[in-house]
């Protein structure tokens, strides 16, 4: 899900770093709102993704997946904003000091792995819940989340030979389902299992963490 330097043109790389400068600044003001007894897990949180992200898992096309964290953090902090803003400081971090992703690209995989997938996939669990329980619309949520981004980054692949052709040079038809398939297959099922577990453990063993200042009870 990293999309290296080189895979996008320059126009595609500055469109998204466009995108991302208002995002991050909503991101940096809902994090001023967050309730201070939430930011310790968030701080666990963040490095938490970082750490999933390290770790690839083996697809059939000879290339690897990897889970992210985005929906746990947003359902954590019942914010996708925040998980924008933890996800995005993991992608710097890992661009800058590990090479895993391009510094071209970081406004891409930033709107990628930072804003579809937490957003996708927090409301997918917001919908889900009431229907099936919190921790398995958080699991189903963290499965669409991860697929619907890869899906995106597929999409910004397949479009490079027709905007800025001398970049990837896959069309549409290979990077999706390319994308698409080692989500579905790999990734989504780490990603779903992972967060439905964390999910049930926090909100188990820290539930002051979930209650509201008036009324004291739990509110997830």
């Amino acid at each position: 899900m990293h999309i290296p330097d080189g895979y996008l043109g320059p126009i595609t790389c500055a469109f998204f770093y466009l995108i991302m400068i208002p995002i991050w600044y909503k991101s940096i003001l809902e994090l001023k709102k967050l309730d201070p007894r939430k930011l310790p897990l968030l701080g666990v949180l963040t490095a938490f993704a970082f750490l999933v992200m390290m770790f690839n898992l083996p697809v059939p096309d000879g290339t690897t997946a990897h889970m992210v964290g985005g929906t746990l953090i947003a359902i954590l902090m019942d914010n996708p904003w925040i998980a924008t803003l933890a996800i995005s400081i993991v992608l710097v971090i890992q661009a800058i000091f590990f090479g895993d992703g391009g510094i071209t690209c970081i406004g891409a995989n930033c709107f990628n792995m930072g804003v579809v997938l937490p957003f996708v996939g927090y409301y997918t669990y917001k919908f889900l819940k009431d229907k099936v329980g919190e921790i398995v619309a958080a699991g189903i949520g963290a499965y669409v989340g991860i697929v619907t981004a890869a899906i995106c980054a597929g999409f910004e692949f397949g479009l490079q030979p027709f905007i800025e052709p001398g970049y990837c040079p896959y069309p549409f038809w290979v990077s999706v389902p390319a994308m698409a398939i080692a989500h579905l297959l790999t990734a989504g099922p780490a990603a779903a299992v992972v967060t439905a577990v964390v999910v049930w453990y926090v909100k188990k063993t820290r539930p002051d963490l979930f209650t509201t200042t008036d009324t004291h009870k739990v509110t997830a």
